[in-house]
This record gives C-alpha cells, structure tokens and sequence, in this order.
C-alpha cells in the first residue's frame, strides 16, 4: 500500500508514478498522477530514459517565478511506443522515439504555419504548463508520457537511447542557432562558451558540420578534455587577457551556453565584423549590453529558444548520420537529488541521464512496502 505521506494527483484514467518538487526547495520525492488516455493523434510512451536539463533545476525551485507545484520536470524523453491512436501514421507499437521541450501549440499562427512551433505564443512546454483540457502538464521523470503525435520524433537506430536523451533540449538548443544565424559553412570560426551539458554538444555538432571551433570557458583543466575528447581546435581561458588578446576579431560567431552572469563585452571582441554572439542560455538577472562594441563592427547580440518539430526531426537525423551523442552518466531515479545538487555545482561531465526503465518502478515497490 501507498503510505500517506505520498503525494497525489489526480484527473485521467491512466494511473502514472513519477517523482515531483513539490516546493520551492526543489527536493523530488515519489508522486502519483494520472494520464490522459490515448486520444485518437496520440503516441503513449514508455520513458526509458530522461536527462536532466539546467532547466529543470531552475524550475523545481521556482528562480524564474512561473513554477506551479507538485512539478515532475524532464523534457529530455526517450523510450519506445506502446500504443497509438487510430489516425496516427507516423509510429507504429515499438518504435524508438523521444518527446523534447514542448508538446502543443496553436497550430494557426504564423510561427506554427512556418514549423516555429518553438516560437508559438501558446505553446505547451511539457511539464510547467496547462494542458489543452485544463490540467498540469507533467515531464519525463515518469513512467509514461502520452503526447499528441506531431510533438514526437523518431530516433535513428544506430543512436544508443541514454545517450540521445540530451539531445531532444541540449542538442537542438545548439543545433537551430547554428542553422539558423548560417555558421555551419565549412571554414567558418566558431566559439563556444562554457563546455558543460550544452556546450560540449555544441563543439560535437559544429565540428559535425566542418567549422572550426574554440572553447571559451573559465577553467583551463578543461582544455585538454575538449581538444582530446570532444575534438575542438582550440581554448581559451576567458580570464586570461593574453589569449583573449590574441584572438581579438578571429571567430565567425559564438555560441554562449553559460547560465551565470558574465560580461559580453570581451566575447564580443573575439568577434570579426558582422559576428554574431547567440544567447542560448537563460540568466537569472539581466545582462549589460556594450552597444559601442556592437556598433564598432556590426556586430549581433541574439538568442533562439529551441527549436520546431520539423527542425528536431533534422537535428536527431543528422546527429544519427554523424554519430553524434551526448556524454552521459546514467543514474538510478533515486539518485536524482543528489545530481541536481551536483549539477548546481558543476560536477557532471557532461549530462546526467535518468534511468526511468530500470529503476522507477524500483523505487515505486520500495514506497508500497
């Protein structure tokens, strides 16, 4: 039997079994809630794997202001399909597929119309937002997800599916900027700041594509994993004035993944006229904008969120063409507290990934005890 310090939630047929914050201080615990059953555009997954995104971290303690409790956060799903609804044809039962930031929009404004779902002013992010019919929207730190089909794509074979799980936030997050700002011509001089989950996904796709790429970031015992292991050209330690000196009007465009404050005024530098400096990460606070900088060499300050279904579909191709995974440490849902509180300090090379197949269900038996 459930024991009453369990929480609940209630509203669909479908029992789930996930693990929820159920207040500001961001601790998860065991959580049951409910699912809608498979509508006729359905796809119901089995989750067998979810990463954990900085994202996540900042919504289970509410530091954006906009987080509704109980909240089972994820949006980094794979797993395999157990049912689909009668007008779906793009999945059949079996099928590897993953479910990434959001799963609803509008589908009647222009972004939708040009495959921006991502840029929808009511889009539905998969766990923090209201549903269609009203209820919580919950993510992937679950046993199952049931997800209208379009907002579902399919993973390529030959990509082992813990290692692709980061790849549904952290690799589109990278993959659409670079796209989309046209840094993707082979030659091309990129930089990419901060090499942690994001980043480090970054230097992976931006090779990919034939550019050359330099790390930028505060700590120089990174450098050697990222020319070894990850295959950048370069780094840069960003406090150090000679090397940034040095490298003064070389790069084409840099991606910033970095979540603390920092000052855009010595990346713009690096930049060549007309760079562009790509905001992908969200900070707590505002940043100063050296508009002299930008002015001196028409420079571009910019960001992207995300990225449409259509676009993710390409991304996951193409990271399967390439074999381009995330570096993961694959862990047991009860050891979630524990890797967010090493991830508010960095300590995780690169991803961590939940084990939801193996070791929910686990977790579940031991509270029914």
């Amino acid at each position: 039997m459930a024991t009453s310090e369990e929480p609940a939630e209630q509203g669909h047929p479908n029992q789930a079994f996930g693990w929820a914050a159920t207040d500001t201080s961001g601790v998860l615990s065991p959580f049951k809630f409910s699912r809608r059953a498979t509508g006729e555009k359905d796809v119901r997954v089995k989750v067998l794997f979810c990463g954990i995104c900085h994202t996540d971290l900042h919504m289970i303690k509410n530091e954006w202001g906009k987080t509704r409790y109980p909240l089972v956060p994820g949006h980094e799903i794979v797993g395999i399909v157990t049912e689909v609804g009668s007008k779906v044809k793009k999945f059949k039962v079996g099928d590897k597929v993953g479910v990434g930031f959001f799963i609803g929009a509008c589908h009647s404004c222009d972004n939708c119309g040009n495959d921006l779902e991502n840029y929808c002013p009511k889009k539905r992010y998969t766990y923090g937002s209201t549903d269609y019919d009203g209820t919580a929207t919950q993510g992937g730190f679950s046993d199952v997800m049931v997800v209208e089909d379009r907002y579902v794509v399919r993973i390529p074979d030959n990509l082992p599916l813990d290692a692709a799980a980061p790849l549904l936030c952290a690799g589109i997050t990278v993959y659409s900027p670079l796209k989309y700002f046209e840094l993707t011509k082979p030659g091309m001089h990129i930089g990419v700041v901060g090499l942690g989950g994001v980043g480090h996904v970054a230097v992976k796709f931006a090779k990919a594509f034939g550019v050359k790429v330099t790390v930028i970031s505060t700590s120089p015992n990174k450098k050697k994993e990222a020319i070894e292991l990850l295959g950048a050209d370069s780094f840069l330690v960003s406090h150090d004035q000679d090397q940034m000196q040095d490298a003064m009007g070389t790069m084409d465009g840099i991606i910033d993944t970095v979540f603390s404050v920092h000052s855009l005024l010595p990346l713009l530098g690096l930049l060549k006229s007309h760079g562009k400096l790509i905001m992908v990460a969200a900070q707590n606070k505002p940043l100063e904008l050296p508009v002299y900088a930008l002015m001196s060499g028409r420079k571009v300050v910019a960001s992207s969120l995300s990225g449409g279904l259509k676009e993710t579909q390409e991304m996951i191709d193409f990271a399967g063409k390439h074999n381009i995974t995330a570096d993961v440490e694959v862990v047991p849902m009860e050891y979630v507290n524990t890797a967010m509180e090493r991830l508010m300090k960095g300590d995780i090379r690169y991803r961590f990934v939940i084990d939801t197949g193996n070791t929910l269900k686990a977790g579940q038996d031991k509270i029914a005890q």
